[in-house]
This record gives C-alpha cells, sequence and structure tokens, in this order.
C-alpha cells in the first residue's frame, strides 16, 4: 500500500455541539453540504475534511482519528488485515470509502479513497 497523504482528521468528544460551534464560529470552518447524523462534516479548502463526532467510548474525554490517503480503500484493507491488523467493514459517503483500524498505539486511524463521481475529471 502506498499512502499519499493526510485527508482527514476527526474528534469525538462529549462536547460535540460545544466542539461544532468552536470549529465554525472561531475557527472559521465552512459545514460539508453532506453532513451526516453521525458527525458534524467540515470542508477544509485544501480538500481535507474535519469531523466532530459524539465520543465513541462511555468514558470521558476525546479520541481522534486520522485519514491516510489510498488509491484503493479494498486492497488496503486487505493488506492490513494479512498483517494481522483488525480492519472494520468498508464505509462510504457521497466523497470517500474508508475503513478504520487501531495502531499499536493504540490509536483510530482510518485508510480512504477518493471516489470520484466523473472518472474524466481528475483528483488533485
Amino acid at each position: 500500500m502506498e499512502i499519499r497523504g493526510l485527508i482527514f482528521a476527526g474528534t469525538a468528544t462529549d462536547r460535540r455541539v460545544a466542539m461544532t460551534e468552536f470549529s465554525e464560529r472561531v475557527l472559521g470552518l465552512r459545514r460539508a453540504a453532506h453532513a451526516g447524523e453521525f458527525a458534524d462534516m467540515f470542508d477544509l479548502p485544501d480538500g481535507t475534511r474535519f469531523a466532530v463526532a459524539d465520543e465513541r467510548d462511555e468514558q470521558p474525554g476525546t479520541s481522534r482519528t486520522i485519514g491516510f490517503l489510498v488509491d484503493d480503500v479494498l486492497a488496503a484493507r486487505r493488506e492490513l488485515t494479512e498483517h494481522g491488523v483488525q480492519v472494520d467493514e468498508p464505509s462510504e459517503n457521497e466523497r470517500h470509502r474508508y475503513v478504520h483500524f487501531v495502531a499499536p498505539d493504540g490509536e483510530l486511524y482510518e485508510l480512504v479513497e477518493e471516489l470520484r463521481s466523473d472518472a474524466s475529471t481528475p483528483t488533485p
């Protein structure tokens, strides 16, 4: 697998509403047109995204995820599983196909593939 860059960062917090408002009002981030119910999404000018979600664990605090850009998330997922890494099933939104995994540092990461709505339009 080849990691092409960072494309996504997210935070999961028990203060989702406050963090979403901070991201909009203080940081000046622009909400994505297609936000999901599981996270408030923000589009950044370079094409990356930032997400604010509810806390994943029952314990207080925050957790974060970083998304690594790959060309083929399904092939990258197979490669991770061949190395004994547990990877969740692929998910998809209007822009990306992605999978989550926990690395040896105990933190959550993602592999993300950009979906192209028009095969003739190159992705920046």
